[in-house]
């Protein structure tokens, strides 16, 4: 009897979802990005690095696969949520508010746009796992993760909806927070205002603060693009709150650089520091920071239904970004402001000095682990109860807890749906990482 080679059987669908990892990577990197080859290699490096790295930096492969899939908990087109559009556990950090309190929030709104609120969901809940798993816990505690994710992320909007609390003013401190996210929190209060100026200027022999360009990220930009910057600072002033404005206009620009290689889905993005005098003109001291960087469209927009109503109330990609920002955040950072630079359009903020992340070694035991994704919860219930009619943005005339909360009949049900499928597509994650690293040695990525 004649043996039949099964391999074709083994390695088609492989092949097939090859052919769409490729279609779509090279739709977005490419053509929509247009990212230069040695862009994409330093882009695919990073997400070379594990399954989590490779998920934050596809989510244009996250929305292809999870808008093509039918969940009985979404809310109604017509009643959409503020999304932050990329809602993953290395999204959240410890940060100085504007009335210098320290405070656990989200901190990405790149890819803010409107959608069912289970988007941000089911992917916070896939990183949730694939965090867990690269810490070595079993599948049984992931799913437990989630099952803490999802009780008190619906706990929470409960709240808000019952005017228990209110999400205008909600945030986390170190004085409602515990584990990690309270000793990131505690350690913010030992940083120095000059740790940044520190970090990344210095004083030339004429006694100015420079950017120091050796050994670093940061890189010297010709004149013509300089001039283009200052040009543009007037313009960005003009989009900024009046107190600060009034302040801003006086300020002289003391240097540009162009900065390099931070984050994984912002590679090929532009992004420029300026160095600004502070309030002392005199001593340096109070010199500022101020990071301009590239807005493009948000991802989910390419999948989501059409929005007209959403794109005339937001006609610039840096306003876009600030504007949810600021939708979900309380005392945000006075310095958002939005400009445009040759064809490209910017947002621009402080370079803070006062930042600190939550990383795998900060997590000993898993109830380090369980408190910091139950708080992670409310801050994604308080970031989709907030960005609404609770605040003066002219579009969403609704409460969105109440929208979504109609829509969950039992939480535990929701549950069970979410972790299914956030199970599935941990394992869909891995697969496509392995499919991506052959994919990339082919191709001469990595």
């Amino acid at each position: 009897m004649t043996s039949v080679s099964t391999e074709h059987i083994k390695n088609t669908r492989n092949y097939l979802r090859k052919q769409t990892l490729q279609m779509i990577i090279d739709q977005f990197d490419s053509t929509l990005m247009q990212l230069t080859k040695s862009e994409r290699k330093t882009k695919y490096s990073k997400m070379s690095e594990s399954p989590f790295s490779f998920f934050r930096g596809s989510a244009y492969l996250y929305y292809y696969d999870v808008t093509q899939i039918p969940f009985h908990y979404h809310t109604p087109d017509d009643k959409p949520t503020w999304l932050m559009g990329d809602l993953h556990f290395d999204n959240f950090s410890a940060f100085r508010n504007e009335d210098g309190e320290n405070v656990f929030d989200v901190d990405d709104f790149d890819e803010g746009y409107l959608g069912s609120y289970l988007y941000d969901l089911l992917r916070m809940t896939v990183s949730v796992r694939l965090y867990a798993e690269d810490l070595g816990y079993s599948e049984s505690d992931q799913s437990k993760l989630v099952s803490t994710y999802i009780k008190n992320y619906v706990k929470q909007l409960q709240a808000f909806e019952n005017g228990e609390e209110k999400p205008v003013a909600f945030q986390f401190t170190n004085k409602n927070t515990k584990g990690p996210i309270k000793k990131r929190l505690k350690k913010l209060e030992d940083r120095s205002p000059m740790h940044s100026l520190n970090k990344q200027t210095h004083l030339n022999s004429d006694g100015e603060r420079k950017f120091i360009r050796t050994g670093t990220k940061l890189n010297a930009i010709g004149e013509a693009e300089k001039t283009q910057v200052r040009k543009a600072w007037e313009t960005y002033t003009n989009t900024l709150k009046d107190e600060i404005d009034e302040s801003l206009r006086h300020y002289e620009i003391k240097d540009i650089v162009e900065k390099k290689g931070a984050g994984i889905g912002s590679t090929g993005l532009k992004r420029y520091l300026i160095l600004v005098h502070g309030e002392s003109a005199e001593d340096h001291l109070t010199d500022l920071i101020l990071e301009i960087k590239e807005a493009r469209t948000p991802i989910p927009a390419y999948f989501f239904p059409y929005d007209q109503a959403f794109w005339d109330t937001n006609k610039h990609e840096g306003l876009r970004v600030i504007k949810t920002q600021k939708a979900m955040h309380h005392k945000q950072d006075p310095h958002l402001g939005y400009v445009t630079i040759g064809d490209k359009e910017f947002y621009v903020r402080e370079k803070s000095p006062f930042t600190k992340e939550i990383e795998p070694k900060h997590i000993k035991e898993y109830k380090d682990l369980k408190q910091t994704v139950k708080t992670m919860a409310q801050i994604s219930a308080k970031i989709h109860a907030r960005a609404d009619s609770d605040i003066d943005h002219h579009y969403l005339t609704y409460h969105s807890e109440t929208e979504i909360l109609s829509v969950i009949d039992d939480w535990k049900k929701l549950r069970n749906e979410v972790n299914e499928w956030a199970t599935f597509y941990q394992k869909r994650v891995k697969k496509d990482y392995d499919i991506f690293i052959e994919w990339c040695k082919e191709k001469n990525y990595i």
